[in-house]
């Protein structure tokens, strides 16, 4: 069965419109499905039946110990979420011009009813009295925000049910008026008299600006953007407040165009049996990941060759260097950079019990092996090169684990390509034995 490694994602199709993503993290298997999400246990020991598809039942029945998870069951009395409105993503053609544009924040979207913050799903945030003093009786849709790139730290803090003293690190920062039958500038200016600085210590109206045409998008984008921001939200100038997605509200984020080689090819399922699933590639620093959309069903019939360079379409890199939401865009009209790559079936070996090989000061010609144990992890990761091929085989402790070999243009790459590894392994607690 296909697997994930280390700092790799793979969507997958589910029910709804849009694919779900899968990851790995440290050995953190995740799904953005509802039923990955929902479950009320540690996030190290669900899992769900997209995993299990990816990974077969065996290998996630003995990850997390235990059989998949009943799909979450929502009591009759369990209330509605609130009446908000949600954004389109934006087609890129139309025009914006004179339409309310404001950063969207990495915060915890949260809707004010005149008595309390409530989720999208309807479960209280439990604010203390002295932050929502002087907020007003009437609804208002904002988000609780801490800065840009601390959402993790804002779900941690808005979701304590103890309305500790962590909440003076929040800001509700308001950019509606749901109750308001009112064109959505009128909603503003109300906004902006309710929540008057002197008036509210945790609340402010967020920042609005008209769009005067492409080109102001593009750089105010672009200054977001480099401020470590997540995009744009534009919002239709005169607009009444509806409830559900509306083309009225739209979200603009930017998506990124890069090079990488082709290093393999992972055999598709259901629909996809006997074509392609997903090219593995190579960025130009080392790192490989995986790009499973973007095909069409020819592309799919008839890959991009190894050692080919595609382009492909990325929204932002994970914290390990990791394309997010990689979509295959075209070969590239550049195949300077192609390499020579065995095929496929030459670069993974069945993976069989190795002996442990004494450690050497370098990595070429000897195996060198190395373990991770702490209270949560038991795991050994082993290397070895062989002339321009380097041998990695990893797993938990005990097991034979999994031998992946990859092939380089000499011996000095795949020398340098191990040094690299060992170099991460160590940097995250490998100890070598």
């Amino acid at each position: 069965m296909a697997d994930l490694q280390d700092g790799e994602s793979v969507e997958m199709k589910g029910s709804g419109a849009k694919p779900y993503v899968l990851r790995n993290v440290g050995g953190v298997y995740s799904c953005t499905c509802p039923a990955w999400r929902n479950q009320s246990i540690a996030i190290e020991t669900r899992t769900c039946k997209h995993l299990r598809k990816l990974r077969g039942d065996d290998a996630e029945l003995a990850r997390i110990g235990g059989a998949l998870p009943a799909k979450p069951v929502k009591p009759a009395s369990e209330k509605e979420g609130p009446p908000i409105l949600l954004a389109q993503s934006w087609d890129n053609a139309a025009d914006l011009s004179d339409w309310w544009m404001s950063e969207k924040l990495d915060g915890v979207r949260a809707y004010w009813d005149g008595e309390k913050f409530l989720s999208r799903q309807g479960n209280e945030y439990h604010a203390p009295d002295w932050f929502v003093a002087g907020f007003p009786s009437t609804p208002l849709d904002g988000e609780l925000w801490i800065d840009r790139g601390k959402f993790q730290r804002t779900v941690s803090v808005v979701r304590r049910q103890d309305k500790s003293d962590h909440w003076r690190e929040v800001r509700f920062l308001a950019f509606d008026a749901p109750a308001m039958e009112t064109p959505f500038e009128e909603r503003l200016e109300y906004l902006h008299e309710t929540l008057r600085g002197e008036k509210l210590e945790f609340a402010s109206v967020h920042t609005h600006e008209r769009c005067t045409g492409a080109d102001h998008l593009q750089s105010e984008l672009a200054r977001v953007n480099a401020l470590g921001g997540e995009g744009l939200m534009l919002r239709e100038p005169g607009s009444k407040y509806e409830i559900g997605r509306s083309f009225t509200l739209l979200k603009v984020k930017t998506f990124h165009d890069a090079e990488a080689i082709v290093i393999g090819h992972q055999p598709g399922k259901g629909k996809y049996k006997g074509r392609l699933g997903a090219l593995t590639v190579q960025m130009p620093d080392g790192t490989e990941f995986s790009v499973g959309t973007g095909f069409s069903d020819a592309q799919r019939s008839n890959p991009p060759e190894l050692g080919s360079v595609i382009t492909y379409r990325f929204q932002e890199l994970s914290d390990g260097g990791v394309p997010r939401f990689p979509s295959f865009v075209r070969l590239s009209e550049d195949q300077k950079a192609a390499v020579k790559i065995d095929p496929p079936a030459k670069k993974v070996a069945k993976a069989k019990p190795v002996a442990v090989a004494p450690a050497a000061s370098s990595s070429g010609g000897e195996k060198r092996y190395f373990e991770l144990v702490d209270g949560k992890s038991s795991k050994f990761w082993e290397i070895e090169v062989i002339g321009t091929s380097v041998s990695v085989r990893y797993g938990k402790i005990g097991a034979n684990g999994t031998t992946n070999v990859k092939e380089f243009a000499d011996e000095a790459a795949a020398e340098k390509q191990a040094a690299k590894l060992v170099a991460e392994k160590t940097g995250k607690g490998y100890e070598e034995k």
